[in-house]
């Protein structure tokens, strides 16, 4: 049969039209639709939140607070082609389970299992703050499970001991508001930046317990994180990492630290600069062998 004049017009339409049903597809997919559910193993309950479709990106929250924090930023990493999980801390939303007596061991259990149950390879681990001494705790005892980690706004090996009670004065939520939202100017948030969206979000039985692991834990247990690749990102006006400690993870771990600094943030990071995060963390984690 003799082609007619339209037909290669036809056939190039019918091409286009796949290719947008494939990109169209590839597109839903990263946007997965967010889901929460509560998962549980031995005497542990997990509130699990999760979005996206991809290699594996697990999100932990800083001392105390719930994991909606990264809601923006969990979006964007989703948007980008990733499955991101957000667990909530014990004592955090409808996550539960033994809150006396635990180790940061302990705590990093619950994020192994988390990852080990999707099926889906190993992850990287995003630590806001204290959720960084966690992110490196599964890398130590779960080296399998973990792909590299991400810290965020991590305080330096050491800090002043008045920034231990900016930590406390935030998160008490007994104390007027005038008081907590200077403890949170004072640590967490640049000037000009608004603080009081840290009034709410604490998790009170999550802040208690997680003082409890981290006394309960040498530095020295989780501190090198296994031997997977690290992503510092570094606020440049953190004072839990002043300017001379910027770069104190390249200095201790050479090649398997990568060091990046997000200006106009302090230790709050997420809240103040969520694009730039998301930003980061993409195109360092593409990189990953």
């Amino acid at each position: 049969m003799r082609e007619t004049d339209d037909a290669p017009m036809r056939r190039l339409a019918v091409a286009i039209f796949f290719v947008f049903v494939v990109c169209d597809a590839a597109s839903t997919a990263a946007q997965a639709p967010r889901t929460r559910e509560v998962v549980t193993y031995d005497d542990v309950a997990i509130d699990l939140i999760a979005e996206g479709s991809g290699p594996l990106v697990v999100m932990l929250p800083s001392r105390g607070r719930g994991s909606e924090d990264f809601d923006e930023v969990a979006a964007g990493i989703a948007g980008a082609g990733f499955r991101v999980l957000r667990p909530q801390p014990r004592g955090a939303g409808r996550s539960t389970g033994p809150l006396e007596g635990v180790r940061l061991q302990d705590l990093a259990r619950d994020v192994a299992f988390v990852i080990s149950r999707e099926k889906a390879g190993p992850a990287v681990i995003a630590g806001h703050a204290y959720g960084n001494w966690v992110a490196r705790m599964t890398a130590t005892d779960h080296p399998e499970l973990v792909r590299g980690i991400v810290l965020v706004a991590a305080a330096g090996k050491t800090f002043p001991d008045y920034l231990r009670d900016d930590v406390q004065q935030a998160a008490d939520s007994r104390l007027p508001d005038d008081v907590r939202l200077a403890a949170l100017r004072r640590g967490f948030f640049l000037e000009g930046h608004d603080a009081s969206v840290w009034l709410n979000g604490w998790a009170p039985a999550a802040h208690r317990s997680q003082g409890v692991a981290a006394a309960a834990t040498s530095q020295a247990e989780y501190w090198q994180a296994g031997t997977v690749p690290i992503l510092d990102l570094v606020p440049d006006s953190d004072p839990f990492k002043p300017r001379e400690k910027w770069y104190e993870s390249r200095d201790e771990f050479g090649g398997r630290a990568t060091v990046m600094i997000i200006p106009r943030a302090s230790h709050a990071l997420i809240p103040e600069q969520p694009q730039a995060v998301v930003k980061v963390i993409v195109d360092w984690v593409r990189k990953l062998p």
